[in-house]
């Protein structure tokens, strides 16, 4: 038998050592406690995986932390670090096939990231927690992980912190213990989820848990925001994701996961929203105004079908995400008496045609351009000339097919295209070139 080490990215063109080969992730269970008096965070992460190769050694994404011990099926493994990479040789080889478990302890201050595009992200440190949220790259800040939407799997969350704070993850809360001065809260995301969409948001939150229509919210409110303006609208606009998730099902399918809800933290540096699994993590600057919020609210549970269930392959294909989302927003506008999405494609596509709006190749954007806002509206306008290529009947069978057929799973362009001409009956190669492919102003549809 010849072992031979796992890769050390999965290969994606825009970020090649993100994630790693050789091996499938089943489940993490993360045990981590965290002290905001120093940003120290001390964790035991169990990863179960299946070898896809005869393994001889393999590598975990981790940035910064200290590393303490890692076993692999019970035994002391020896292992290396370069750079992001954290490369373990375990006693013996593994091979194809087989299930292992690794349980690395380790330590450190997590990372805070900063980008030109989001500003910081990653595992932000605030004044009584932390709030875990980024894209593409956060998970690996804070846990040794194969960070790569590719290789999603369940989670188990057990998150320590001092008593009087909340710790609040993805799926659905199994419980909290007290002990010590220290509360370990716990989450389950039974269902796969990418990496760079789990969290681990700390701070003194308003909780509010419920359900509605067999799924099970929990929200997560700012205390310092309760009983302010951005509160309040923030209250009003959760207030309404049932209803809205309601929406969204009568368009897309059904709600793909057992849980749902979202976070506000009252952290000014933090700028945007993302959509992670069951519990999407907004910034304050959303509130402010009540219609804005309950669209921005749309457009990230609208995420919980494409982004989540159905995530990219590749980050390549990041239109499929944000264009679907966006498209969301513009349905819930209509649905809401306000703007069509007819009069908001129209409003778009009047954009003169020599703007940078049409530069961007919007099915390839590069990855400087992943979250350039021609990626998200013109990734709408892309699915609304479509439903007039193809027409209603077609283009709204076409959304819950393509969740449905990618459910759990990972998605492409071409997959979509495929689907789109499956179910139309018509060669659209040309149209999906021009609307996707080719750096100016597509047809009118």
């Amino acid at each position: 038998m010849a072992f031979a080490p796992g890769a050390a990215g999965v290969g994606d063109p825009y970020f090649p050592l993100d994630g790693n080969g050789g091996y499938d992730v089943l489940s993490y269970d993360l045990a981590v406690r965290y002290n905001p008096a120093n940003d120290v965070l001390v964790g035991a992460a169990t990863i179960r995986a299946n070898a896809t190769q005869d393994l001889s050694r393999f590598n975990l994404d981790l940035d910064g932390m200290s590393v303490r011990s890692i076993t692999v099926g019970g035994v002391p493994a020896q292992w290396s670090r370069d750079g992001g990479e954290l490369i373990i040789t375990p006693a013996a080889g593994i091979p194809q096939d087989v299930g292992f478990a690794t349980v690395v302890r380790y330590d450190g201050v997590p990372d805070t990231l900063g980008s030109p595009l989001l500003g910081i992200s990653g595992f932000m440190h605030t004044d009584d927690g932390a709030v875990v949220a980024g894209e593409p790259d956060v998970a690996a800040t804070w846990f040794p992980v194969n960070d790569h939407p590719s290789d999603k799997a369940s989670y188990t969350f057990r998150i320590t912190v001092p008593v009087g704070l909340e710790a609040v993850a993805n799926g659905i809360p199994r419980g909290r213990t007290s002990s010590g001065g220290w509360t370990t809260w716990t989450w389950q995301a039974v269902e796969p989820m990418a990496p760079y969409l789990s969290t681990a948001t700390i701070g003194d939150f308003d909780l509010r848990a419920y359900v509605a229509g067999g799924i099970r919210y929990v929200d997560a409110i700012d205390v310092d925001l309760i009983g302010t303006r951005t509160g309040n609208v923030a209250s009003e606009a959760f207030a309404r994701q049932p209803e809205i998730v309601d929406f969204l099902s009568g368009v897309f399918g059904g709600y793909p996961f057992s849980a749902a809800g979202g976070i506000v933290d009252d952290y000014g540096a933090f700028s945007f929203a993302l959509e992670n699994q069951t519990r999407p993590i907004y910034s304050r600057g959303f509130f402010s105004d009540a219609r804005f919020a309950e669209s921005v609210v749309a457009h990230e549970l609208a995420h919980q079908w494409y982004g989540d269930s159905v995530a990219v392959q590749a980050w390549q294909h990041i239109w499929l995400n944000e264009g679907f989302a966006t498209y969301a927003q513009w349905l819930w506008s209509e649905e809401e008496g306000f703007e069509t999405a007819a009069e908001t494609f129209a409003a778009h596509y009047s954009t003169g045609p020599n703007s940078p709006f049409w530069k961007v190749i919007i099915g390839d954007p590069g990855p400087d351009d992943l979250f350039d806002s021609a990626v998200y509206n013109r990734g709408a306008m892309t699915l609304h000339a479509l439903r007039e290529t193809i027409g209603d009947p077609d283009f709204f069978a076409l959304l819950p097919a393509w969740a449905q057929q990618q459910e759990t799973g990972n998605g492409t362009t071409a997959e979509f295209v495929a689907l789109a001409e499956q179910i139309s009956g018509q060669q659209l190669d040309a149209f999906f070139d021009d609307w996707l492919f080719t750096p100016a102003k597509p047809p009118a549809p």
